[in-house]
């Protein structure tokens, strides 16, 4: 079943495609620091959330279009990846991440309080200088800056990333309609950050508050997060595979 949208992109790769987005979103680079941005005293600055959010989606869409080729070349040439035991590796993979994403982040944390946290003097005021009206072109340089640096740092850990680009290159789709659907997956990448933005603009007394305490939620329970992201793409890897190999789903009793 197709998408009014993407009429080539169907049902059953678009739904993964969009829960791997969502959880994209909840990334470092995608969430926190545009919220840290939207911290700023004084009047916010769209534009400058613009600018980073945007900077961030360009650099996964290229990226995920020179991943996409290569993958494509390379699976293109790979007749062996049509094998059921390439299929079955794939499923013990998928099986061992959700597995192991019961363990990711339980260790206890002891001295919490008096961990000594690095003075926010300095990145305060970069902010401040980057968010203020008269920033000019050296803070927004340093703002697109900040932003190559945090998606560069973040795409080797962004799993659900590289499992959609995984998912487009082994799709029917062509060349335009991978774009197309990259394209899409790096908006909603970004969407809940849009949101939180035209919310701090419309409701800013409301919203700061609430901005805050997810701030701060994000930073105590990255290990938590980082579980559900490697689970969710487990899961993900496992069921791709179940597709592929019939004799998978026959096993496990999945009617075919």
């Amino acid at each position: 079943m197709p998408l009014p949208l993407l009429p080539d992109l169907p049902l059953e790769l678009a739904l993964p495609l969009l829960a791997l987005a969502l959880v994209d979103s909840l990334s470092f680079g995608t969430l926190l620091i545009p919220i840290w941005l939207l911290l700023a005293p004084g009047r916010p600055r769209p534009s400058r959330v613009l600018i980073f959010l945007g900077t961030v989606a360009a650099f996964y869409f290229v990226l995920g279009l020179l991943l996409s080729v290569g993958a494509v070349t390379f699976l293109a040439d790979a007749e062996f990846l049509a094998s059921p035991w390439v299929g079955r590796a794939q499923f013990v993979a998928g099986v061992a991440l959700l597995i192991g994403s019961f363990f990711i982040g339980r260790t206890p944390q002891t001295n919490t309080e008096e961990a000594s946290p690095a003075s926010p003097g300095r990145l305060v005021r970069w902010r401040s200088r980057a968010m203020e009206q008269g920033g000019g072109p050296g803070s927004l340089g340093s703002l697109i800056a900040l932003a190559l640096t945090a998606a560069m740092l973040e795409v080797a850990t962004m799993l659900p990333y590289l499992a959609a680009v995984g998912l487009l290159s082994g799709s029917d789709l062509d060349a335009g309609g991978r774009a197309l659907a990259l394209a899409g997956y790096c908006v909603v990448m970004v969407l809940p950050a849009l949101v939180l933005l035209a919310a701090r603009i419309l409701a800013r007394r409301v919203v700061e508050p609430l901005l805050a305490r997810l701030a701060g939620w994000m930073t105590r329970e990255g290990g938590e997060t980082t579980a559900w992201i490697v689970g969710i793409v487990g899961f993900f890897i496992a069921r791709d595979a179940i597709v592929k190999v019939p004799e998978l789903a026959q096993m496990l009793g999945f009617i075919s």
